[in-house]
């Protein structure tokens, strides 16, 4: 049960959202609603997700692995659901997506590459960050400078995102019932270290 209410005051601004969400989602999205109680947040916040949807330098599967391998270390049950849905609309497999919250048991699923961008989501995940300098130099040898900020960027804000919606109290919204794969339970996603 979500821990805010999730109707707001119904301004110009969130009907808008509310709009786009359904056009391009299929329903009004949880975290907008939440959002929607500040129209300044919401009106930032839906701008930069527009900006950062625009970010191009890295691979748009290594990225996903990444927001969900953070969101999985979370928990963020919200995420998990809406990220097997994009994952679908992305044609990415999702038997593979769906052994990212335990990816280090399915190691043979994932590319090098794709393991040192798990691993690289949950170091930064950590509280505190648990990154090394190992860790940045293998990945910028393999992606260079720029793919790499992006997949720090995109990590960072799937951090942002996941923790919003968790303190907010949202879970799975029924993105994910239209795939293959269910997403995995929130106390199921979470990796101990």
């Amino acid at each position: 049960m979500a821990r805010i209410s999730l109707t707001p005051r119904r301004t110009p601004l969130l009907r808008l959202a509310e709009w786009y969400s359904r056009r391009r989602y299929g329903k009004v999205m949880q975290p907008g609603l939440v959002y929607a109680h500040n129209p300044r947040v919401l009106r930032d916040y839906f701008a930069f997700e527009r900006r950062v949807a625009r970010w191009r330098g890295l691979d748009p599967a290594l990225k996903h692995l990444a927001v969900m391998a953070a969101s999985a270390r979370i928990g963020c049950a919200w995420c998990m659901d809406f990220g097997y849905w994009e994952a679908d609309r992305l044609g990415l497999p999702l038997e593979k997506v769906g052994k990212v919250p335990a990816w280090r048991e399915h190691q043979e699923a994932f590319t090098r590459l794709e393991r040192l961008v798990l691993a690289y989501a949950e170091a930064m995940t950590d509280t505190p960050p648990s990154v090394t300098d190992d860790a940045v130099r293998e990945l910028v040898a393999e992606l260079g400078e720029p793919a790499f900020v992006e997949l720090t960027a995109m990590v960072a804000l799937e951090n942002l995102r996941s923790r919003v919606n968790s303190a907010a109290g949202l879970t799975s919204q029924g993105f994910s019932d239209s795939c293959a794969i269910p997403p995995r339970a929130a106390a199921d996603t979470r990796e101990t270290a």
